[in-house]
C-alpha cells in the first residue's frame, strides 16, 4: 500500500506566470480587482489539482499569495504600518501600499526569507497595534474552500498552510513598549480564533492545520526565552485544535533542527511534526539517536525542495533509515519545504538536453518522487547506507598558488589616491536601465536565431548609447552601460561559462511579480570567452572621458541564484566561478576599465541559520570574491552590490572582502544598516540607496535631499558617500527613472553646497 505523502506549499506563479501577468495589469489598471482575483482563485484551483492528480494524499493548501505571505499574515491579524493606517488606506490599497509604496508613503522593509532566495515583507507592529482577526482572513479561508471543492470526491484531502505564531512574531519589527512577548501572546489569540473559522468555513473538509515554523532551525531556538514561547504558544493552539478536530502539524524548514531544539520540538502536544532531512546536517542522525514519540506521526521531508535534482535515491535511503526509527503507519513522506522554490513543470522545457532533464525535477515532477518514495520505501528494520545532501559549510582544498592570489597588494588608504577622481557626494546607479518590450522582443529573435548577431548588436549598441546619453545629460558622475543586452545578472554570464544550463520557463518568484530563472550547474565551471568587453568598450566610446563600470556578478551570487550540484561542495563550485569572473576583470582592466563593479547581492541569502555554521560559510565567500577581484590593479576601483538583508553578523566579513565601494539597498531600512557599518569602523567608500527602485513613486528633489542629509547621523565619514539608488532600474519605466535619477543629483549638488566633507 505504501506509505502517506503530502505537501508543504506550491508555486505561487502559475504553470505559465499567470500571477505576474495580472499583478502587472492590475497595477497598470488593465483589470480590476476582481480580474485580479479570479486569476489569484484559478492558479490555486491549478495547483490543487495538479497535486490531486499526482496522488499527493495531504495537500497544503494556504500559502498562496497576491505578494508574499508574511505581508498577508500580518494583515489577517491587523498588523498594519502605522503610516498606512494613518492614510485611511484599506483593502487591496493598503496591503499594495506596503507591499510597493505610494506618493509620500514609503513600503515596508524587504529581507530575505531565512536562507532562501525569497524576500519577504518586514511588517512593522505599531506599539499600540489592535491585533486581532481581520476581514483579510477571508480570503485566507476562501482559498481552502476552492481547495476543498477541487479534491472533492477523490483521495486526497486539503491541509492549512499556516506561518507559525513564533515565526511569524519574530519576524516582525515591533516598536516599543510592544515587545516580543506581548505580540506573541496576542498572536496566539488570533491563531486560536483563526482555527474557528476554518472550521466555520470548511466544515470537515479541512483535516490538518499545518503551522510553519522556520524559526526553530535557528540558534535562537535553543534559548529558554523561545522554548518557553513555543511551549505557551502551542499549548493553546492544540488544545483549540482540538476542540475543532484537526490535526497539528508543526512543520520546520530550511536546516536540520538542533539535538536541544528536537528535545522540546517532539514533546509539543501537536500530533505531526514535519521535518527537513535535505538541508544542514544532523537531523537523520538526531531521529536515529533520540528517537521519535510512539504518539507522533513523522513528517520526512526528504524530496528536496529548494534544489532541482530528483534525489529520489537518496530520499529512498533516508526513508529506510527512518523506518527503523517510526512505525509506517506514522510517517508521511513530503518534499523538504514549499515547493515555490523551484520551477512549474519541467515539461515545459524542450530545448533542456535529455540527459540533463532525465535529471531533474521541477514542482510537478517533485511530486511524482514523494509518490515513488512512498511506494517503494520498505517497512523493515534493515538498515540504509549514508545519503548525499547538499554541503554549504565546508571549505574548498585550496593551493598555496590561488591563497596568493586573494590580496589586492596595496591596502584601500593607499589605492583610494590612485584610483578614478570624483566630486563630494559622487553620483551613479547600479547596474541597469529600463528593460523596453523592443529589447526583450529583439533579445528573443536574436536567441531563436531570427536575427543575426550583427543586426542584434546594432540594436544593443544603439541602446547603449542612448543610456549613456541619458547619464549625461542628466549629469551623473561615474556611468554604466545599462546592461540592454541581460535578461538576467546570472543567466547573462551562465550562458558564457561551461558547465551552466538555462531554462526556457524556469521562472521561481523572488518576490510579488518579480520572478527569476536559476540556471543549472551541472559540471565543472569554465569561462568559454569574455563576456562583457565588448559591450563596455562600445559605452567608453560614446562616454569620452567619463568613467564608465564594468558590470559583473560576483561567484557567491552566480552560486546562490543557480539551482547548484549536490555532488561537489558549494565552496568548490564559488571557486570555479571565482576563476572566471578574475579572467573577466583582468580582461575589462586591459580594456581601459577603471571602474568595475562585482556585484554580490545574494552574498547572505545562503548563508547558514545556525550561528556556529555562519562563519565557515563567509569564510570560503570572501575567499571566492577576493580571487575574483583580487587581479585588479590598485588603481582600478572594485565595486560591489549588496540586496535586502541584515548585515549586524556579516559586516566584520563585508570589510574583509576588500571591495572600494560598498553599495547597499537602504531606502527602507532608515539607514539601520549604516549605524551598523559606522559602529563597526567600516572606513571605505559606501554608497547608500537614497531611493526605492521597488516603487513605482518618483522621490522628489526635496525628499531626497531630506534623505542624503539624514546620513549625516548615521557617524560614516562623510567624505566617504556615494548617492544612488537602492538597486537596478530594469524594473522601472523611463519616464520613472529619468525623472528620478535627475533630482537624486540635483539632490547631491545641493549637499555639496551645505556640507563640505572633512
Amino acid at each position: 500500500m505504501g506509505l502517506r505523502t503530502g505537501t508543504l506549499g506550491w508555486p505561487r506563479t502559475g504553470p505559465k506566470r499567470e500571477m505576474k501577468e495580472a499583478l502587472e495589469k492590475y497595477w497598470g489598471k488593465k483589470i480590476n480587482e476582481d480580474e485580479l482575483l479570479a486569476t489569484y482563485k484559478s492558479v490555486l484551483e491549478q495547483g490543487v489539482k495538479d497535486q490531486m492528480e499526482a496522488g499527493i494524499q495531504v495537500i497544503g493548501v494556504g500559502d498562496h499569495t497576491l505578494y508574499d505571505h508574511v505581508l498577508d499574515w500580518a494583515e489577517r491579524f491587523g498588523l498594519t504600518s502605522k503610516r498606512v493606517k494613518e492614510a485611511g488606506l484599506t483593502g487591496l490599497d493598503a496591503y499594495f501600499t506596503q507591499a510597493r509604496g505610494r506618493d509620500g508613503i514609503p513600503a515596508l522593509d524587504m529581507t530575505k526569507y531565512f536562507d532562501s532566495n525569497y524576500h519577504n515583507m518586514v511588517p512593522e507592529v505599531p506599539a499600540d497595534a489592535k491585533v486581532q482577526l481581520t476581514s483579510e482572513v477571508k480570503r485566507f479561508t476562501s482559498m481552502l474552500s476552492w481547495a476543498s471543492a477541487v479534491v472533492e470526491g477523490s483521495s486526497s484531502s486539503v491541509a492549512a498552510v499556516v506561518l507559525g505564531p513564533v515565526t511569524l512574531a519574530k519576524l516582525c519589527k515591533v516598536e516599543a513598549p510592544l515587545t516580543f512577548d506581548g505580540l506573541l501572546s496576542s498572536l496566539v489569540g488570533c491563531y486560536v480564533s483563526l482555527l474557528g473559522e476554518v472550521k466555520k468555513a470548511c466544515g470537515g473538509k479541512v483535516c490538518e492545520v499545518q503551522f510553519h515554523e522556520p524559526w526553530l532551525v535557528k540558534t535562537d531556538a535553543k534559548t529558554a526565552s523561545t522554548r518557553a514561547a513555543y511551549e505557551k504558544a502551542y499549548a493553546a493552539i492544540a488544545e483549540a485544535a482540538a476542540a475543532h478536530g484537526f490535526t497539528v502539524n508543526v512543520a520546520v524548514h530550511f536546516d536540520s533542527v538542533d539535538a536541544e531544539v528536537y528535545e522540546y520540538l517532539v514533546k509539543l502536544p501537536v500530533q505531526r511534526i514535519t521535518l527537513d532531512f535535505c538541508r544542514g546536517t544532523g537531523m537523520l542522525e538526531t531521529v536515529e539517536k533520540a528517537g521519535f514519540p510512539q504518539d507522533k506521526q513523522l513528517g520526512a521531508g526528504v524530496v528536496d525542495g529548494r534544489n532541482i535534482w530528483k534525489n529520489k535515491q537518496d530520499a529512498l535511503a533516508m526513508v529506510q533509515r527512518l523506518l527503523a526509527v517510526v512505525d509506517a503507519e506514522r510517517v508521511v513522506v513530503s518534499p523538504s519545504c514549499s515547493l515555490q522554490y523551484v520551477p512549474y513543470d519541467v515539461r515545459f522545457e524542450t530545448n533542456m538536453p535529455e540527459t540533463l532533464k532525465e535529471k531533474v525535477a521541477f514542482a510537478v515532477q517533485k511530486l511524482a518522487v514523494v509518490v515513488d518514495v512512498a511506494k517503494e520505501a520498505k517497512a523493515t528494520k534493515e538498515t540504509a547506507g549514508a545519503v548525499k545532501i547538499e554541503d554549504n559549510v565546508s571549505a574548498a582544498p585550496m593551493s598555496e598558488e590561488v591563497k596568493k592570489m586573494l590580496s589586492r597588494g596595496e591596502d584601500f588608504s593607499t589605492r583610494r589616491a590612485k584610483q578614478i577622481k570624483v566630486p563630494a557626494f559622487p553620483t551613479t546607479t547600479i547596474g541597469s536601465f529600463p528593460q523596453t518590450a523592443e529589447l526583450r522582443k529583439i533579445r528573443l529573435a536574436f536567441k531563436q536565431k531570427k536575427v543575426s548577431e550583427e543586426e542584434y548588436n546594432k540594436v544593443i549598441d544603439e541602446e547603449i548609447e542612448r543610456v549613456i546619453k541619458a547619464q549625461a545629460d542628466i549629469g551623473l558622475d561615474v556611468f554604466v552601460h545599462g546592461e540592454p543586452e541581460r535578461s538576467d545578472m546570472v543567466e547573462h554570464f551562465g550562458v558564457k561559462l561551461e558547465g551552466m544550463a538555462f531554462t526556457q520557463h524556469g521562472w521561481v518568484q523572488s518576490y510579488g511579480s518579480r520572478y527569476v530563472r536559476p540556471p543549472i550547474i551541472y559540471d565543472t565551471i569554465k569561462r568559454k570567452e569574455a563576456m562583457t568587453v565588448r559591450e563596455f568598450k562600445v559605452a567608453q566610446k560614446a562616454a569620452g572621458d567619463v568613467p564608465v563600470k564594468g558590470m559583473l556578478t560576483g561567484p557567491v551570487t552566480i552560486l546562490n541564484w543557480s539551482f547548484c550540484r549536490t555532488d561537489v561542495s558549494r565552496a568548490s563550485q564559488a571557486l570555479e566561478v571565482a576563476a572566471a569572473i578574475r579572467e573577466e576583470v583582468k580582461d575589462l582592466e586591459d580594456a581601459g576599465c577603471r571602474v568595475i563593479q562585482v556585484d554580490e547581492a545574494a552574498l547572505r541569502e545562503r548563508m547558514p541559520l545556525k550561528t556556529e555554521d555562519a562563519p565557515k560559510y563567509m569564510d570560503w565567500a570572501v575567499k571566492a570574491f577576493r580571487y575574483s577581484t583580487a587581479v585588479a590593479k590598485p588603481s582600478t576601483q572594485i565595486v560591489t552590490h549588496m540586496c535586502y538583508s541584515s548585515f549586524e553578523d556579516i559586516v566584520k566579513f563585508i570589510d574583509e572582502m576588500d571591495a572600494d565601494v560598498l553599495t547597499i539597498e537602504n531606502s527602507r531600512s532608515g539607514n539601520e544598516m549604516l549605524s551598523v557599518l559606522a559602529d563597526y569602523g567600516y572606513s571605505k567608500d559606501v554608497g547608500p540607496g537614497v531611493y526605492d527602485i521597488h516603487s513605482p513613486v518618483i522621490p522628489t528633489q526635496e525628499q531626497l535631499v531630506q534623505q542624503v542629509d539624514r546620513l549625516k547621523a548615521s557617524g560614516l565619514d562623510l567624505a566617504r558617500i556615494w548617492v544612488n539608488p537602492d538597486c537596478g532600474l530594469k524594473t522601472r519605466k523611463w519616464d520613472e527613472v529619468v525623472p528620478s535619477l535627475t533630482n537624486m543629483v540635483a539632490a547631491a549638488k545641493a549637499m555639496r553646497e551645505m556640507i563640505t566633507p572633512a
